[in-house]
């Protein structure tokens, strides 16, 4: 019996959609990971270079992400902030980051503390905030900016003591009437603080990506061969 394919405009139409949307989603995927890999690329050769001091963030550009740096200076003890829906390991917690002086200067970096988990009960109810006091030395890891999350409601206003869910270097300056660095410092050397310091890392999920793009990819193919094999058992039939 001789095979004839029927041409149907609502399947072809059906596919068409569903190639494009396979496809352009494959790809989004492959850049995701693509820029994953140059950012663990920036990360292995900058992690390698020299440790930055407090004075030369003055004077050298803005493009320093993931280098180590070593900080001169004070915390601004009246202006903790709390970045909610952060969790680690899977419990809920906050980010917490608070402006830092740098010493001989009227400049500040924002920099993330550590984290805290949340108060199972009243999740506005944090524990004392201990902050080391006078001059101190702080390692840790330039970042270009906070990581966001998705915005719940309306963004919360900046204020001491705010738990917001993301925030902008720019507003943190106009609300605190501090000059700020338009980057921010992950804190890596150990504290009496009772903050946990796990950050995750940036460069991670890139294979995962690459999977999302194969199964894009693959569903894109499936819809064209689904097309192909329903549309020649239709002219079969008939």
């Amino acid at each position: 019996m001789p095979f004839f394919f029927r041409l149907r405009l609502i399947p072809l139409f059906a596919t068409i959609a569903m190639v494009a949307l396979g496809v352009s989603l494959g790809q989004w995927q492959s850049q995701r990971a693509a820029e994953k890999e140059n950012i663990a690329s920036a990360m292995q050769q900058r992690s390698k270079m020299p440790e930055l001091q407090s004075s030369q963030l003055l004077t050298t550009g803005s493009d320093n992400a993931f280098r180590r740096v070593v900080l001169h200076g004070r915390f601004v003890h009246g202006w903790p902030l709390y970045l909610d829906n952060r969790p680690l390991h899977g419990v809920a917690g906050f980010y917490v980051m608070m402006p830092f002086s740098i010493g001989g200067s009227d400049q500040h970096v924002l920099v993330l503390r550590g984290w805290q988990p949340r108060n199972p009960v009243d999740r506005l109810r944090m524990p004392e905030l201990v902050t080391p006091k006078g001059e101190l030395v702080l390692e840790g890891v330039i970042r270009s900016g906070v990581d966001r999350v998705m915005q719940l409601g309306q963004p919360g206003v900046i204020l001491p003591g705010a738990i917001v869910q993301n925030l902008s270097l720019a507003d943190v300056s106009k609300q605190t009437h501090l000059k700020m660095l338009d980057f921010v410092v992950e804190q890596t050397s150990a504290s009496s603080d009772r903050l946990l310091r796990d950050w995750p890392v940036p460069s991670a999920g890139a294979d995962k990506h690459r999977g999302y793009a194969f199964q894009w990819y693959a569903l894109a193919l499936m819809a064209v061969i689904f097309f192909v094999v329903t549309g020649f058992r239709r002219g079969k039939n008939r």
